[in-house]
């Protein structure tokens, strides 16, 4: 196991505790320090420069108000799973943190490299490894594919497999009237769709549908 970790940048001086004194009584310490927890995936082909992206954000991190801490865990070198933990004094300075340009450039930059799992909130009074007052788990927003490469998805699937449709009913209903035979071509083609053809083209495409520039 790997284990990276900083602690805050705090100086035991009386001017570095007045200022945290100052922080508080300002309405900054208005709750008890959050410990948030958040596991990305990674290519293990990638290590190092998620290594430097990550030392970043820890750069970043440390210069934000009511930052008690961060760390980075490793199961092993060759895992894909990494596991973040940083610490705020309260959910106004993690907010703030949440809702920084300096996070969200972080975040952004690494797209294609970095895949993000929920996060976890923990709530506690003590340490890093206490019994948490709460647990809060944040599923983040999906990343979807740009629409015209999911439009080329279903293309690739629909075409040929309604083209197919059409040539194996067509003895059968070439006296239907119209809208039966699309009722019939649909009722067909749908279930196909959803359950067998799309899942399985999604995942043969999903290298180039979540590629980014």
């Amino acid at each position: 196991m790997q284990v990276r970790y900083r602690a805050a940048p705090w100086t035991p001086d009386l001017r570095a505790k007045a200022t945290r004194q100052d922080y508080y009584n300002n309405g900054g310490m208005t709750s008890a320090p959050i410990t948030v927890s958040i596991t990305r995936i990674v290519d293990p082909e990638r290590a190092k420069e998620v290594a430097a992206w990550a030392r970043a954000g820890q750069d970043l991190l440390s210069a934000s108000p009511g930052y008690l801490g961060s760390g980075w865990v490793r199961p092993d070198p060759e895992s894909s799973e990494w596991h973040m933990l940083f610490r705020f004094a309260d959910a106004a300075a993690l907010e703030t943190w949440q809702k920084s340009p300096e996070r969200a450039w972080w975040v952004a930059s690494a797209l294609g490299m970095v895949e993000h799992a929920p996060e976890e909130r923990r709530t506690g009074i003590e340490g890093w490894f206490d019994e948490p007052a709460s647990v809060e788990v944040i599923t983040p927003a999906a990343s979807a594919p740009p629409r015209w490469k999911q439009m080329i998805s279903i293309f690739i699937v629909f075409y040929p497999l309604s083209l197919a449709t059409n040539w194996a009913i067509a003895p059968f209903t070439q006296d239907w009237v119209l809208p039966l035979r699309v009722l019939l071509l649909v009722a067909i083609v749908s279930p196909i769709m959803t359950y067998l053809a799309l899942p399985f083209i999604t995942r043969a495409l999903r290298p180039w549908l979540m590629a980014r520039r």
